[in-house]
């Protein structure tokens, strides 16, 4: 009998980290390792989600391990690493997933402000990764996920600095695997592509916008994002997948056609990241947001009406057959086509 994805195979606990696992995709994907029963390192600044993100991976079938840290910070995610080690005596899977940002015009963001963003969600992942190496490379085994988006290919407006990180990224994570490759090394790094996703981080991100920021419709369930990344961490010879429809055309559309697409974006792009309503009180910026009296958000944003939990295209990109890669690359050249059309009226 075929197992059904995500239930537990006898033998197969892990040790899992997941950065930014307090709150939206990280803490799905926390969650979803729980679910195979596996062990879950929890790393974020906000200690209410924290201990809320704790209390759902027990409640699941896990086992929860909470550990504070800001990952900008080398040296404290080093001893992060260090305590999940002492703890379970080993990682076998690292998971990169904390962010910030700030949605505005390039020119509306101070220094300070883009420098904080890449050193979360670029310099973080580097960090995170240096120290999951460091216990890796020993015993010549593990897996580190890169959770990116379809931002580390292509840019949009209003959101320069994540976009930057996102692409610095993309980069570092292929000279890392052909390094990996070469050494002929047991460890190994993949990176999952992410569409836009229903997640809190559009109530507490910094935002200089007239309306609310909201993600670029079609928005997907972090749950769709949690699965993805749990399959990646068991198939880590594949260097990337792509989640997500939306994601697949954007990419494709941006390698055949990226002029377009600048056009495009220059006159859609604004509206599409905002809607009706106030600001968030707080952004998590330079301090965790630890949202309503303290409980955590969450994994879910405010989008769940319109947001879908399942991805036919994610079906097909962990079950890649010949066929189904034809059906995807078909579908994204039509998006493409239509995205023309869509530009030259």
């Amino acid at each position: 009998m075929r197992r059904r994805w995500g239930t537990r195979v006898p033998g197969s606990r892990r040790t899992v980290v997941v950065t930014g696992a307090s709150g939206g995709v990280g803490r799905a994907t926390a969650v979803a390792f729980a679910a195979r029963g596996d062990r879950v390192a929890l790393l974020a600044r906000g200690r209410e989600g924290l201990a809320a993100a704790a209390d759902e991976v027990q409640r699941t079938g896990g086992e929860a391990l909470v550990v504070p840290v800001d990952m900008a910070d080398a040296k404290a995610v080093d001893d992060a690493a260090q305590k999940v080690v002492d703890t379970f005596g080993h990682i076998d899977v690292w998971v990169n997933n904390a962010f910030a940002g700030v949605f505005a015009p390039f020119t509306e963001i101070t220094p300070d402000e883009f420098k904080r963003v890449t050193e979360v969600t670029y310099l973080g992942y580097v960090f995170g990764t240096r120290a999951a190496l460091r216990h890796m490379l020993p015993r010549d085994r593990g897996t580190i996920v890169q959770v990116g988006s379809a931002l580390a290919y292509r840019g949009i407006p209003l959101q320069s600095a994540y976009c930057g990180a996102k692409h610095a990224v993309q980069g570092f994570n292929e000279s890392l695997r052909c390094e990996l490759l070469h050494s002929r090394s047991g460890v190994r790094t993949t990176m999952v592509q992410l569409p836009a996703v229903n997640t809190p981080q559009f109530d507490w991100v910094l935002s200089r916008m007239p309306g609310r920021a909201r993600p670029v419709a079609p928005v997907y369930q972090p749950e769709v994002a949690g699965r993805a990344i749990v399959h990646a961490a068991s198939h880590g010879r594949r260097r990337e997948y792509w989640v997500g429809g939306s994601t697949v055309a954007t990419l494709i559309a941006n390698a055949v056609a990226p002029g377009v697409l600048d056009r495009y974006l220059a006159r859609t792009g604004f509206e599409a990241q905002q809607d009706q309503g106030e600001h968030g009180e707080s952004a998590n910026l330079w301090t965790p947001v630890d949202g309503p009296h303290g409980r955590g958000f969450g994994a879910h944003g405010r989008f769940d009406e319109e947001s879908h939990g399942r991805s036919p295209q994610d079906w097909v990109s962990r079950n890649r057959t010949r066929a189904g890669a034809a059906l995807t690359a078909g579908a994204a050249v039509l998006a493409a086509r239509r995205l023309t059309r869509l530009v030259r009226h």
